[in-house]
């Protein structure tokens, strides 16, 4: 829930537990322009996971820039922001898979879909898979599917080779606390690039020695069309080793 404030700003998730902020953030990101700075008061019921912390991930989450000092009130915390050309984390509690992809090309942060682009092929993939049932509809896929979707790095870049090594890292810790956070069953990296960078230079697709927030993690090939190793099919058959895991672990 939004809601506008005599105080000049907006309040956020007012009595809403703190999981349910990333899809409010998500809708505020999308109302917004490039560029837009908006002031906002986030309200989420107090709980131990509730923190300045994770006020900060969220808002990096949904595609903004912290401008100021966070400001902790009784009910939450005050920040000003200002929306960049990004996109949004589509995620919530009890997901199967969590998407995480390098950083969001120029195409998705202006239509707001991962992977949208004519050409990349993981929504081809990922419906090959059974992973979703309907396809560049990420909503759909968090809500009925539980597959969430997020970015290591929240910059926009025309080519993944122009973002820095410490942008990784730090948007690894950040996923890392997203991933403990939410837990989802499985976190599955799209690119080796970003794993290699941060994890293991030597890494090759399939599942890991490591996890993220203690998910098991499988890191495939790029989905872009520019990717010329990887057919469709063998997209498709990574994503239901993903899928397979997925389905295990929600009956353990």
């Amino acid at each position: 829930m939004i809601r506008s404030s005599r105080d000049s700003y907006l309040s956020v998730g007012q009595g809403q537990p703190a999981t349910n902020l990333p899809l409010t953030l998500a809708d505020l990101h999308l109302a917004l322009s490039p560029q837009d700075e908006v002031v906002v008061h986030l309200e989420a019921k107090p709980s131990l996971d509730w923190s300045r912390q994770r006020a900060v991930d969220l808002v990096i989450g949904a595609g903004f820039l912290s401008c100021d000092k966070v400001t902790k009130k009784s009910s939450g915390f005050v920040l000003r922001l200002k929306r960049i050309r990004s996109l949004p984390d589509t995620v919530s509690p009890k997901m199967q898979v969590l998407i995480v992809g390098l950083n969001p090309s120029p195409y998705s942060a202006d239509s707001g879909i991962g992977y949208g682009r004519p050409g990349n092929r993981f929504w081809p993939a990922a419906l090959k898979a059974g992973l979703v049932s309907i396809d560049r509809d990420p909503r759909h896929a968090l809500i009925h599917h539980g597959v969430g979707m997020t970015d290591l790095v929240r910059r926009t870049t025309a080519r993944a080779d122009e973002v820095e090594r410490t942008e990784f890292e730090t948007g690894f810790e950040r996923v890392e606390r997203l991933a403990a956070w939410l837990k989802p069953k499985v976190c599955c990296f799209i690119g080796l690039g970003g794993w290699r960078q941060v994890v293991d230079r030597k890494a090759v697709a399939g599942w890991q020695t490591d996890s993220v927030g203690g998910s098991p993690v499988y890191v495939m090939p790029h989905t872009s069309g520019l990717n010329a190793h990887s057919r469709l099919e063998d997209l498709a058959e990574h994503l239901l080793a993903v899928s397979a895991m997925a389905d295990v672990a929600k009956q353990v």
